[in-house]
């Protein structure tokens, strides 16, 4: 049995757009046609690889599908590049998703992309997400590669370390004074309100236990975009783990440990000049900005 590499594009589209009107769209066929597809490639395989919600869901047989698609996808412009037959053709340009966590795309990780976007007429699809989680979309086959705070490899993928994001607990002047007019103590961090990027940052939480504190139950906003994040803290909102490589001027650390979260590259197992360019400039740019 082989796959069409048409018909598996063709379920990547959907899964990409969200759903079967707008993946006709970019694909430039009728809906029913797209829904042909699918299904034809449903019945070859005699697995369900679409549930046909609002936006779609993949399968776990339909994840299989779509990774095997953008990686011929990706093997077949390296082939073009090679043969040099896609200058010039606009629709031509790879589109490459990554998953990077939020902290790294505001501090670091978008000027390499910039870089290779002039260079090499790349299209970037980027997926935010709490660097313990942005692995899980490897596994997926949503993104290509990822930053990620996993050590251990995704099946088929390879890992290489990119270096240190140090985190402080750190807040406003006025702040610290109107709720640790004592000093940082464990009484006075049980009340004093503190910011979360969302529900699954846990940062505040793991530095308020090295104090001897429990989080449950303080006070806590949720400001869900890093840049605003670290603004949130510096106007006084709460305080908060600002990455050291964010840290606005005249913040007042509230102590120590510094948390340190160690940051590495996840990519699919592939020989891919292209993926591998994409590698080697942001493992450049990390080994500048991040500790080491």
């Amino acid at each position: 049995m082989r796959i069409d590499p048409e018909l598996a594009a063709t379920l990547a589209a959907v899964a990409d757009e969200g759903t079967l009107d707008a993946a006709s769209r970019a694909l430039r066929i009728t809906p029913s046609a797209v829904s042909q597809r699918v299904k034809t490639l449903e019945q070859q395989l005699g697995r369900i690889l679409l549930v046909r919600t609002k936006p779609v869901r993949l399968t776990e047989a339909g994840e299989s599908v779509v990774r095997l698609a953008r990686q011929i996808a990706l093997l077949e412009q390296d082939a073009l590049t090679g043969l040099g037959v896609d200058d010039g053709i606009p629709t031509s340009r790879p589109v490459i998703p990554l998953a990077v966590n939020a902290d790294s795309m505001a501090t670091w990780f978008l000027p390499p992309l910039a870089r290779l976007a002039e260079r090499h007429g790349i299209d970037f699809d980027l997926h935010r997400d709490d660097q313990n989680f942005t692995a899980r979309l490897l596994e997926s086959g949503d993104v290509m590669a990822a930053v990620t705070s996993e050590s251990a490899p995704v099946a088929g993928c390879s890992v290489s370390p990119l270096g240190v994001l140090e985190y402080r607990a750190a807040a406003a002047p006025g702040y610290a004074q109107r709720w640790f007019p004592g000093g940082v103590t464990a009484d006075a961090l049980a009340v004093a309100p503190f910011v979360d990027l969302d529900r699954r940052d846990t940062l505040q939480h793991e530095w308020l236990r090295t104090q001897g504190v429990s989080p449950e139950g303080i006070p806590r906003h949720y400001v869900p975009a890093s840049h605003d994040y670290a603004r949130a803290v510096e106007l006084g909102l709460g305080w908060g783990m600002v990455p050291a490589v964010q840290e606005a001027a005249g913040l007042v650390h509230l102590g120590a440990p510094a948390l340190r979260v160690q940051l590495y590259w996840q990519q699919w197992n592939l020989r891919s000049a292209l993926l591998d360019t994409i590698a080697a400039e942001i493992a450049a740019e990390a080994r500048a900005v991040l500790q080491p």
